[in-house]
């Protein structure tokens, strides 16, 4: 029978392997809601990890070990496996919360009560400069819930839950990102699981199942990044490491740390500290560690890259492969390399037999593309590389295959759905090579996308946040906004003798800059016939292609 009076060591054992399987398998979802600090989607990936150190270090322990046993697995667990600034937080949130338990007996409301507030505490003094809207917030409506309510244990952590989860429902007031995003807070959708175990194990209450991926929908909005509280970094590096270090030299690291970056988390004591930060200055990071005391273990991560990361898997494993198996191949088939939901749907339309994700940052393998040429059934193929960095890798696939393979030297997805005009699935692929590729060089191709860092060009200066629109000659147009960014583009390539424009919608795309654009072209270029599809892609709003 469960004890509604005091909390055993068992018992929270029991709700720590509890949380870390709830973490397990809401992960996807926690990691779906990922837009603060950096829309990396990785928050639920590292609270598991996280939470899977301490279970390691519990499972070592006998079933029937101590508090104080249990209480230090936990602290040094969470400490050791931190991975994140959500994970670091976290392992804080542990500490602090087992600091004060006896090292024998059990834990009664009013100490535990007083536990969540220590933890709350502990956590929002390892973070150097602290958010509202973040898993800080709900820590500490956790803790207030839990204090509202001693009478018994059963009592105290419902309370501390019901209070925990009216905070997470009102994080988007507090950070604009998460209301643009139309969700809430993923670190502390994840801390809310762990009052969700502590109830299931001294109230007996039901443990939440996770919601379908696919119910979780984050709505991409145009917005340039900022510095201000609240807004999302783009900061490039993240930096972790233990720290080995004389606990008085701590205060001038964090100083240090304090110029460097943002996101900083440093929890730890007794000569060995978790470090977390997001920077640009790699070198700087770990030298202030040197003079502190000793690094270990240094973890450093391209956040620009791992957000791209991110949200090509979202796109490519949200992308249905249609069945061929029932179908005869035909003499040529064609390989397409594209990302995004829309654009490869329109490609299998237009004839395309077998897709590989990737684009730009994102390029696929000479191997899969070998796969997919061999899973064609044709005895010749053409490959549409639809970048100008995946060509040489498509020029090798070759002299891999059994088949005869051809290259048509598409740069863009505009050219490659107008190299499907002329593509024809009895004619060899030399034949089909030299008529997609005459088709492709017909089209003009642009595309609209914000830069991520300042840079210099022919157009002018461009600042990390601007929009800009990209010609095959390099970037034509900067600007504020999408959608004039768009339409300079289009008024710089559209010529007299065009009669086509093809609007491919992205990811960041919207109605109102689709109707912008496509109003301007009316008013300019009455002319033109404009054709507008969802594409899907990520990172480009908006791709052209002219004809």
């Amino acid at each position: 029978m469960t004890s509604t009076t005091t909390l055993s060591a068992g018992q929270l054992r029991a709700a720590i392997c509890t949380f870390g399987e709830l973490l397990r398998s809401h992960k996807e979802v926690i990691n779906r809601l990922n837009v603060y600090p950096v829309p990396d989607g990785d928050t639920g990936t590292n609270m598991t990890l996280t939470m899977q150190s301490v279970i390691a270090e519990l499972d070592a322990l006998d079933v029937d070990a101590p508090m104080e046993l249990v209480s230090r697995a936990i602290s040094h667990g969470s400490l050791m496996g931190a991975r994140g600034n959500s994970g670091v937080i976290l392992s804080q949130l542990l500490r602090g919360l087992v600091e004060k338990f006896p090292k024998d007996g059990e834990v009664g409301a009013e100490l535990l009560a007083e536990s969540f507030e220590h933890a709350d505490n502990l956590a929002r003094q390892a973070v150097v400069r602290p958010v509202e809207g973040t898993i800080l917030s709900i820590a500490r409506a956790g803790a207030e819930g839990a204090r509202s309510d001693t009478t018994s244990l059963s009592s105290l952590a419902r309370a501390a839950r019901k209070r925990a989860k009216v905070a997470l429902a009102y994080t988007p007031e507090q950070l604009a990102v998460l209301k643009q995003a139309g969700v809430v807070d993923s670190g502390g959708a994840g801390l809310l699981l762990w009052f969700d175990a502590l109830c299931h194990v001294v109230a007996n209450d039901p443990l939440p199942e996770a919601p379908p991926l696919d119910s979780i929908v984050v709505h991409v909005h145009e917005q340039p990044p900022t510095h201000g509280e609240g807004d999302i970094a783009d900061l490039r590096y993240e930096v972790m490491y233990l720290l080995d270090a004389d606990d008085s030299k701590m205060h001038a690291f964090r100083e240090v740390w304090s110029g460097l970056g943002d996101s900083i988390v440093i929890v730890g004591g007794d000569g060995l500290y978790n470090c977390h930060i997001h920077t640009d200055d790699i070198g700087a990071s770990i030298e202030a560690a040197l003079d502190a005391g000793r690094p270990r273990e240094i973890r450093i991560t391209d956040l620009t890259e791992q957000v791209i990361e991110e949200r090509w898997v979202r796109e490519a494993t949200a992308e249905p492969e249609p069945d061929f198996a029932s179908e005869p191949a035909p003499a040529t088939s064609v390989v397409a390399v594209v990302v995004g939901e829309g654009v490869g749907r329109i490609f299998h339309t237009l004839g395309v037999r077998a897709l590989v994700k990737g684009g730009q940052s994102m390029n696929p393998s000479t191997a899969d593309l070998v796969e997919a040429v061999k899973a064609t059934g044709s005895s010749q193929v053409v490959i549409l590389p639809n970048n100008k960095n995946i060509r040489p890798v498509a020029e090798q696939v070759d002299g891999l295959v059994d088949q005869t393979v051809t290259v048509v030297p598409t740069n863009s997805i505009v050219e490659g759905f107008a190299a499907l005009l002329a593509y024809d699935p009895d004619a060899t692929a030399q034949q089909n090579a030299k008529a997609m590729g005459a088709s492709a060089g017909n089209v003009v191709a642009g595309e609209v996308t914000q830069a991520v860092r300042d840079t210099t060009t022919d157009a002018g200066e461009v600042h990390a946040g601007d929009w800009i629109g990209l010609g095959t000659k390099g970037v034509r147009s900067i600007a504020d906004s999408i959608a004039v960014a768009s339409n300079q583009l289009l008024s710089q390539l559209i010529r007299p003798e065009h009669e086509l424009l093809t609007i491919i919608e992205g990811d960041g795309s919207t109605p109102a800059n689709t109707r912008r654009i496509t109003e301007f072209v009316a008013d300019e270029y009455p002319e033109l016939s404009v054709e507008v599809h969802h594409g899907g892609q990520p990172l480009y709003p908006y791709y052209f292609g002219i004809e």
